[in-house]
């Protein structure tokens, strides 16, 4: 794979572009506001969003996305949740008749309760084993930092898997390939909504055995929706399920984590969206996983009270006593 493009100038757009470079890559990357894409041009650095970071001299930058497309073999979806399939219908014309779908985000389609990858397939008129799933503990600030870190790369087609993992293989980030695509995005959406549920308990002062507990049941609940998709159980205890939860929830660098923390200082949620500007995935992904588990008769008990504080304005407090007032149950 020779030419990359990453459809997305981001936070972990702009780091994965740095990964594909450090790999040995030709990168292009596509920047939907100009004034972006001028940035990185001028500075080699994106100053809204990794200011840090300077990107190699392998990275360049377009505003046009037929351009940036024509040729690629490796396409790499960076965009967020909810606007891949508005994205995707305008750029499917231009993909390479073989090229590789790499996703990068960690969302539910609302409406559609579809995955990222089955979005793709559908939107772009592709078979399911041209795309390719990376997701784990890659919080974008520490990879652009170049701190040691590992991901999954997913897909049903193993070899295509393997060529991703060939591309993204640097001495900062060790990829692991997996067959289980189904595992690998539902680990990554449903920890968005969990980390949410961190934050707010964080903010509400609460302590490590509450936050333990969170993450724990968090992680049982994603992986009973897992089971019932299809997935495998042992995905959720690698670094696309635990792993990716456990970075999502406790750093301070989760922009989802970081937005719970302003609904739980009884913020709404217009003034957490003002206060941290950038997309948490977990905010609109909580209604279609709610939708989702309810579909499949699935209990998602976390799940359900976020989207009550996000959406339905429920307090925190109450959201807490609820969850501890249930029926006791075994483990």
């Amino acid at each position: 794979m020779s030419h990359v493009v990453v459809l997305g100038a981001g936070s972990w757009g702009t780091a994965f572009a740095k990964v594909l470079a450090d790999a040995g890559r030709d990168v292009v990357v596509w920047a939907r506001r100009p004034a972006v894409a001028e940035a990185i041009r001028s500075t080699r650095s994106n100053p809204d969003y990794l200011p840090e970071l300077r990107l190699p001299a392998g990275v360049r930058v377009t505003t046009d996305a037929a351009e940036a497309i024509s040729g690629a073999d490796l396409v790499v979806l960076a965009v967020p949740a909810q606007t891949l399939r508005g994205n995707l219908a305008e750029w499917a014309r231009h993909l390479e008749p073989d090229s590789t779908l790499v996703s990068l985000m960690k969302g539910i389609e609302l409406g559609t309760t579809k995955r990222m990858s089955e979005v793709i397939v559908e939107t772009a008129g592709v078979a399911a084993d041209r795309v390719v799933v990376v997701s784990g503990p890659n919080l974008a600030a520490e990879i652009a930092a170049e701190q040691p870190a590992a991901t999954v790369v997913a897909c049903t087609d193993t070899d295509r898997a393997t060529e991703v993992q060939r591309s993204v293989n640097t001495p900062y980030l060790r990829p692991y390939t997996n067959d289980d695509v189904i595992g690998a995005e539902l680990g990554g959406a449903v920890k968005n909504v969990i980390a949410l549920a961190y934050g707010i308990t964080t903010a509400m002062g609460l302590g490590d055995n509450t936050r333990a507990t969170l993450i724990t049941r968090g992680l049982a609940e994603t992986a009973r929706l897992g089971v019932a998709l299809g997935a495998d159980p042992l995905t959720f205890a690698g670094l696309a399920g635990l792993g990716d939860l456990v970075a999502t929830c406790s750093s301070p660098l989760s922009r989802n984590r970081t937005f719970g923390e302003h609904l739980g200082r009884g913020e709404t949620l217009e003034q957490a969206q003002a206060a941290t500007r950038q997309t948490a995935e977990g905010v609109k992904s909580c209604l279609a996983i709610r939708d989702l588990s309810r579909a499949h008769g699935v209990e998602m008990p976390i799940t359900e009270q976020v989207e009550r504080v996000c959406h339905e304005s429920a307090d925190p407090q109450h959201a807490m006593a609820v969850l501890m007032s249930r029926k006791p149950r075994p483990e």
